[in-house]
C-alpha cells in the first residue's frame, strides 16, 4: 500500500506531498511519535496503576464483571495493567462504569505579560532615522482582533518569573467527570476573584489535574513550578504541557476590585474573558468562540508575533541597513509577511517594492501600509518572485534585495535557504553592483546534552513490570534506517541544554552567487571540551546582513562555564539525536569526539547529514 507524506520543498517555498512505495518504513512514525516520553513519566504510568488497580477492584468488591476500555491505547500499557489488576476483559464497558481518570479539573491564573502578549498582538516598531524618530503602527483591526482560540502550549516552566506578573490566585476553573455521560454542547463557567496587584489582564496561564480515583486520593498534575504542591519531585513531560490562553483585549484591572474570570469550551477549544460582574448562578455567559479577523494570526505563529515585535532584532536590520542604502537605492523584499519594506522606506529608499505570493499575506500588508499612509509609497506586488517581470518593477533594476530571510513553509532551519533560489530567480532584475542582505549565510552545529529531552529517545526497557523492549527494538531498527536519520525542529529555550563542544560552522552559503550547480559538502570533527552524556547534536543558521552584523537563529551568546545555552526563543533550531541514546546512569566522559559529514543538494534545496560519536560502532557515514 501507497501513502503520501508532506515534505517541505527548499527550493520553491512550499509543502509537497510525496507518494511513498510499498517499502516505506511506517515504524519510523512510530519512533518519531515520543510515546518513550510516555512510557519514561513514572509519575503519570504510577498513578494509572494505582488508579485502575482501585478501580478493578470497586468493581469486584460490586460482584460485577471488570469490564475495561482502554480508548487510545497506543503501546497497550494500560491494558496490559488492566489485565494484570484483575480485568474479565479489556475491550468492552459496562451503562455503570469506573473510569480512570476519574475527573480532571482546569485550572487558570491571570497574568499580565509583555513578552507573552507580544505572541499575540502587533506592537508600534520605532525606527531611528536622520530626520528623527518613525513610529510603524499597527492597524486598528489587528488591536481588536480577538485573535485565534488555537492554544499556545509550552513548557511554562521555562518562562521566567520576570517575565509576567501574577494578578491573580489560582483558579479552579472546572472539572470533567469522566464517568459520567459527558454534554457536547458549549458551556462556560465562571469564577470571582479580587486582582492580587493591579495591572493589565493579558494573558490566562492553565493547566489541570487528573483523580484516578473518586475519592481523589491518586492525583496527577501538570502544575508548573510555582503551583505545585512538592516541586522538588515534579516530573517531566513533553506529552502534557502548560497552556497559555490570550484574552481578546487587555484590560486594567485594580487591585481589590472584584473581577470575573470565566472559561468557555465548546466541542474543538477552550477560550476565556474576563468580566466585570458575576453572572447570575443560572445565567449562561453568551461569547462566541473568537475568530481572526485580521489575517495576521492565521499567517503569523506565536514565535513569529514575538519575531516581528523585538525591537532589537528590528535595529540590527536598520544598523545593516544603513550601512548600504542609497538616496536612489530600488528595493525588493522577498520574506513572506515582512515588515523590511517599511523600514528601508523610513530610511530613505526611494523606491520599494515588496512580494507577496499569498493573497492573505497580500491583504495582511496592505493594511499595516494604509494605517501608516505608506500604500502609495510601496509597492505590493502579490505574485511568486520567481515570476516577476520588468513591468511589475517599472523597468527599473533592483539595487537592493532584501530578505529576512523568512518563509512560512520553512520547518528546519535550512529551508529559508528559499532566499537563495528566490535570489537565483530575479538575478535578471538586479542591476550592476547590486547589494543583497543578508550577504551570506552559514550553517553551524554544537554537541549538547538535554536535561530531560533526551527522555523521548531513549529506550524504556521495564515500564512498571511491563517488558516494552519489543517497542524499544522496533524503534532502534527504525531509527538505524538511513532514510530516518533527519534533524526535528525544537525551540530549546523550552529544553535546556549543556553544550559539550564549542560551536563549529559547517557550510557557509553566499547570497552574493547563484545557487550553485553542484553539491557544498563538509566533513569533520567536533572535540568534545566538557564531561557528560553527548544527546545530539544542535543545527542552526546564522544570517550575515553585513561583516559587521550577523543574526542567529540559533545560540544567542557564547556558552556559560558550564555549558548553559541561550538560545533565539523565537526560532526552532534542529536537533540531530545520536542513536542510540546514552543511558543516564552511565558514568559522565565517554567519547572525546564527534565526526560528521553533512551535504547540502542544490537540486532539491536539502541538507543531508550524520554525526557520530567516535565510539558508535562502524557505520558508513553519508557517502557523496
Amino acid at each position: 500500500m501507497k501513502i503520501f507524506c508532506s515534505r517541505a520543498n527548499p527550493t520553491t517555498g512550499s509543502v509537497e506531498w510525496l507518494e511513498e512505495d510499498e517499502h516505506y518504513d511506517y515504524h519510523q512514525e512510530i519512533a518519531r511519535s515520543s510515546y518513550a516520553d510516555m512510557l519514561h513519566d513514572k509519575d503519570r504510568n504510577v498513578k494509572y496503576y494505582q488508579g485502575i488497580r482501585a478501580a478493578v477492584s470497586r468493581v469486584k468488591d460490586r460482584g460485577q464483571k471488570a469490564l475495561v476500555l482502554d480508548i487510545g491505547t497506543g503501546t497497550g500499557l494500560l491494558s496490559m495493567m488492566a489485565v494484570t489488576a484483575g480485568a474479565d476483559f479489556c475491550y468492552a464497558i459496562e451503562e455503570n462504569c469506573e473510569a480512570v481518570p476519574h475527573r480532571a479539573t482546569v485550572y487558570a491564573q491571570l497574568v499580565e505579560s509583555r513578552r507573552m502578549w507580544s505572541w499575540n498582538k502587533l506592537f508600534p516598531i520605532r525606527v531611528q532615522t536622520s530626520l528623527g524618530e518613525q513610529v510603524v503602527v499597527p492597524p486598528v483591526d489587528l488591536e481588536n482582533c480577538p485573535g485565534a482560540p488555537s492554544v499556545c502550549d509550552i513548557q511554562l516552566n521555562q518562562v521566567s518569573p520576570a517575565d509576567f506578573t501574577v494578578l491573580s490566585d489560582v483558579l479552579p476553573m472546572f472539572s470533567i467527570d469522566f464517568s459520567k455521560q459527558v454534554s457536547s454542547s458549549a458551556a462556560c463557567h465562571s469564577r470571582q476573584f479580587e486582582p492580587l496587584t493591579s495591572g493589565r489582564a493579558q494573558v490566562v496561564l492553565s493547566w489541570w489535574d487528573i483523580e484516578m480515583d473518586p475519592e481523589g486520593k491518586i492525583r496527577c498534575t501538570t502544575a508548573p513550578f510555582w503551583a505545585h504542591s512538592d516541586p522538588e519531585e515534579m516530573q517531566w513531560r513533553d506529552h502534557w504541557m502548560q497552556c497559555v490562553y490570550f484574552l481578546p483585549q487587555e484590560e486594567p484591572v485594580v487591585q481589590g476590585s472584584a473581577l470575573c474570570l470565566v472559561a468557555h469550551h465548546d466541542d474543538y477549544c477552550v477560550w476565556y474573558s474576563l468580566q466585570r460582574t458575576s453572572p447570575e448562578k443560572n445565567e449562561r455567559v453568551h461569547q462566541m468562540r473568537p475568530v481572526c479577523d485580521c489575517q495576521a494570526h492565521l499567517l503569523w505563529n506565536r514565535p513569529r508575533f514575538g519575531e516581528i515585535n523585538d525591537q532589537d532584532r528590528t535595529d540590527r536590520y536598520i544598523q545593516a541597513l544603513s550601512t548600504v542604502l542609497k538616496p536612489d537605492s530600488v528595493c525588493l523584499c522577498v520574506s513572506d509577511g515582512s515588515l523590511l519594506s517599511v523600514l528601508a522606506h523610513h530610511l530613505g529608499v526611494e523606491q520599494v517594492f515588496t512580494v507577496e505570493s499569498s493573497a492573505a499575506s497580500h491583504k495582511l500588508l496592505r493594511k499595516i501600509f494604509k494605517a501608516n499612509h505608506l500604500e502609495d509609497k510601496i509597492n505590493l506586488i502579490e505574485k511568486r518572485p520567481e515570476l516577476l517581470t520588468s513591468e511589475d518593477l517599472k523597468d527599473r533594476k533592483v539595487s537592493l534585495l532584501l530578505g529576512e530571510p523568512f518563509f512560512t513553509t520553512s520547518l528546519l532551519p535550512w529551508h529559508n535557504l528559499y532566499f537563495w533560489y528566490v535570489r537565483t530567480a530575479v538575478d535578471r532584475h538586479l542591476g550592476p553592483g547590486a547589494v543583497v542582505m543578508p550577504q551570506t549565510a552559514s550553517l553551524h552545529a554544537v554537541v549538547v546534552e538535554f536535561r530531560d529531552l533526551w527522555r523521548i529517545r531513549s529506550p524504556c526497557g521495564d515500564c512498571e513490570g511491563f517488558d516494552v523492549h519489543v517497542m524499544d527494538d522496533m524503534i532502534k531498527r527504525a531509527l538505524d534506517f538511513r532514510e530516518s536519520r533527519e534533524a526535528e525542529p525544537h525551540p530549546l529555550w523550552e529544553y535546556p541544554c549543556r553544550s559539550l563542544s564549542e560551536p563549529r560552522q559547517i557550510l557557509a552559503f553566499d547570497f552574493r552567487q547563484l545557487v550553485p550547480p553542484r553539491p557544498l559538502c563538509a566533513e569533520g570533527t567536533m572535540e568534545l571540551r566538557r564531561p557528560g552524556r553527548s544527546h545530539a547534536a544542535v543545527l542552526w543558521m546564522e544570517y550575515h546582513l553585513t561583516p559587521e552584523c550577523t543574526l542567529s537563529t540559533g545560540l544567542l551568546e557564547p556558552a556559560d562555564p558550564e555549558g548553559g545555552c541561550c538560545w533565539n526563543p523565537h526560532c526552532k533550531q534542529a536537533v540531530y539525536f545520536f542513536s542510540p541514546v546514552p543511558d543516564p546512569r552511565a558514568p559522565l566522559g565517554g567519547p572525546q569526539t564527534v565526526s560528521y559529514v553533512v551535504e547540502f543538494h542544490p537540486d532539491t534545496g536539502d541538507i543531508t547529514m550524520e554525526f557520530r560519536l567516535a565510539d558508535t560502532p562502524d557505520s558508513p557515514l553519508l557517502s557523496n
